[in-house]
């Protein structure tokens, strides 16, 4: 990745801020998407390589474009296109007073990404470039408590396999990431029934894989352009019990958010 420029969403905290690290390390030239402002500021300050921070909300959809114009006109080029940015719940359905939340999570998760991808197209397409984005597990199956989160992840699933089809003989490879439950940031802020942050994450974070672990996984697979990174041996053998044993996947599901890991 030396000299590539990279377009990362979600790069102030998390997997996206190790992310960031594990880019920078292997000499990619970043520019670095978040709403914080000063987390991405101390984060530009932390990388050994050319870096620029761009703070933006990416629900402000018709601002999309400017991302890819300012990456541009920084650096000249884009060469990848890394969609992290997700914000999630917690909440059976039965229980949500707040049915917006249901609105912002696909509009985070789904729709940014989806449009920035659209905004990309023609630079990627110029530099034979790469869209990786970061789905999860639970696009691949449902998960109680997590419905929209579910279901903005399927929705990630589905747009990007059309599109990787559609840019077949372009050169631009599609990568879809999916991690198991990772130590992040995102959790605390996950919206409850109410549409108000938890506050505290529901995880037992020593039993669940680090945002370090994950990004270090997640680099390997882009680097290849792999198609498909499941980031866990449950979510690799899901995968086909999903179509075998459907039924025991439902039972491993309900499990998971009961052990909260």
């Amino acid at each position: 990745m030396d000299g590539e420029v990279v377009l990362l969403t979600g790069a102030s905290e998390g997997i996206g801020r190790a992310l960031a690290h594990q880019l920078s390390a292997r000499g990619a030239r970043l520019m670095l998407v978040a709403r914080n402002r000063e987390r991405l500021d101390s984060l530009v300050a932390e990388l050994p390589s050319p870096a620029f921070a761009y703070p933006l909300d990416l629900t402000e959809l018709d601002q999309l474009p400017k991302l890819v114009e300012a990456a541009l006109a920084q650096f000249g080029r884009l060469d990848r296109l890394i969609l992290n940015a997700g914000i999630t719940m917690w909440s059976t359905v039965e229980a949500l007073t707040d049915l917006s939340v249901l609105e912002r999570v696909m509009r985070v998760n789904y729709l940014a990404t989806a449009h920035l991808a659209h905004a990309a197209l023609p630079a990627l397409k110029q530099s034979r470039g790469h869209i990786a984005v970061v789905s999860s597990l639970t696009g691949l199956t449902g998960v109680p408590t997590r419905s929209g989160y579910c279901a903005s992840k399927h929705a990630v699933m589905g747009f990007f396999d059309a599109l990787r089809i559609e840019l077949r003989g372009s050169g631009v490879d599609v990568t879809v990431l999916c991690p198991d439950f990772v130590v992040t940031q995102t959790h605390k802020r996950a919206m409850g029934a109410d549409g108000q942050p938890l506050g505290q994450t529901p995880m037992q974070e020593s039993k669940i894989m680090t945002a370090e672990q994950c990004a270090r996984a997640m680099v390997r697979a882009i680097e290849k352009r792999q198609r498909l990174w499941l980031g866990s041996f449950r979510g690799r053998l899901g995968r086909w019990l999903k179509l075998l044993a459907p039924g025991l996947i439902d039972g491993i599901a309900a499990r998971a958010i009961a052990r909260r890991h």
